[in-house]
């Protein structure tokens, strides 16, 4: 009921620093940000953020783009595919090394 202890933990403390999924979506935002600054494309992405959704689920939120933005983000990723990559990856299965990235923090 209401009266009773909660184990010590009180949720309405609980913080998105405490997850292992904001730190993926933080490095993940983080790595995609750094490839969009290469690619001349940083400021055509106003909304690009980590954010976790109300189950603790990690996600990268890319936003609203142009029309322009999206036909030269289609290109990059076709001259990517184009010159090899991804095809030694099997996938897209490598986002699990930056979830572990955080592992030993205190």
């Amino acid at each position: 009921m209401r009266d009773e202890p909660t184990g010590g933990h009180d949720s309405a403390t609980w913080s998105p620093l405490d997850s292992d999924g904001w730190y993926a979506a933080r490095n993940a935002t983080t790595a995609l940000r750094d490839a969009l600054v290469r690619a001349g494309l940083e400021k055509d992405f106003p909304y690009l953020r980590a954010d976790l959704n109300a189950f603790g689920h990690s996600l990268v939120e890319l936003g609203r783009v142009s029309p322009d933005t999206a036909e030269r983000l289609a290109e990059l990723l076709r001259l990517a595919l184009a010159s090899g990559f991804g095809a030694d990856r099997g996938g897209l299965g490598h986002a699990s090394t930056t979830a572990n990235e955080h592992k030993g923090r205190t």
